[in-house]
């Protein structure tokens, strides 16, 4: 009997760099997904505060329903929940651990293990909206405008606050992120457009935050969805300048150990 060469020959080496990609977002989102701190703040908090602001009149959001002012600013806020908050204080841990720099020295190369937690971060945000996006419906919500245009925002406030919180993670101490990420959330809640108008604020206050990511994107979404238009081309500026900031220095301090 003739045998087959080389049928059972092993054929060490890597798994080819998209599959392994896959698993690590796979893992990522697992990960995020089953840690309930992360669950509370990512999905919970905002479905909350979506029902509560909307159905209490605790602010005055303007003229029209309240639902179709607070709706885009909770959907700006998911994007702050997961991209910077929940990233920079996963991320901090697992560098304070030593993870990262296991997985540094692992097959899949860096830049593809960050490629991974981005991807992570947009299957939970896709997730985020679909459930904010029930919520809100339920509570009488009417959204408008071109869903392209909702979708290019929600990806460019993503890389902004994406950059912050891997810079972040990536510089201070773990115990810094997780103090200075739960402040910024909860500053930005109040002071980022997400539920009290930016027009309540003194003028000086007011141009000061219409320059940061978290507002540029709420004000951004309500131009799309509740008035049916475009963004202003300020806010577009604002979170593509931020994209372009936050992972540049992201790229160029990130701390592996």
């Amino acid at each position: 009997m003739t045998a087959d060469t080389g049928r059972h020959t092993p054929r060490p080496g890597a798994a080819p760099l998209p599959r392994m990609i896959l698993a690590q977002t796979a893992l990522e989102t697992r990960m995020l997904l089953r840690h309930g701190e992360q669950l509370l703040l990512t999905m919970i908090i905002p479905a909350l505060l979506l029902a509560l602001f909307s159905s209490v009149d605790l602010i005055d959001t303007g003229p029209g329903d309240r639902i179709d002012f607070l709706a885009p600013g909770v959907l700006a806020l998911a994007v702050l929940a997961t991209a910077f908050t929940g990233q920079a204080i996963a991320t901090g841990y697992e560098r304070r651990y030593g993870v990262l720099k296991r997985l540094g020295v692992s097959p899949l190369p860096r830049w593809a293990l960050l490629l991974g937690k981005t991807g992570a971060v947009l299957v939970t945000l896709l997730l985020q909206a679909a459930l904010l996006s029930v919520v809100a419906l339920s509570l009488g919500w009417s959204p408008r405008g071109n869903p392209l245009a909702v979708v290019g925002l929600m990806l460019l406030g993503t890389a902004a606050l994406s950059g912050l919180g891997l810079l972040m993670a990536g510089t201070l101490r773990a115990e810094a992120t997780l103090a200075a990420a739960n402040l910024l959330f909860v500053l930005l809640l109040f002071f980022g457009g997400v539920v009290v108008p930016l027009t309540e604020y003194p003028d000086g206050l007011r141009v000061a935050l219409e320059l940061l990511p978290v507002p540029a994107l709420a004000d951004g979404l309500r131009e799309v969805l509740r008035e049916g238009g475009w963004p202003e081309m300020a806010d577009v500026a604002v979170l593509a300048g931020w994209s372009v900031l936050g992972l540049g220095l992201a790229a160029r301090f990130f701390r592996w150990e």
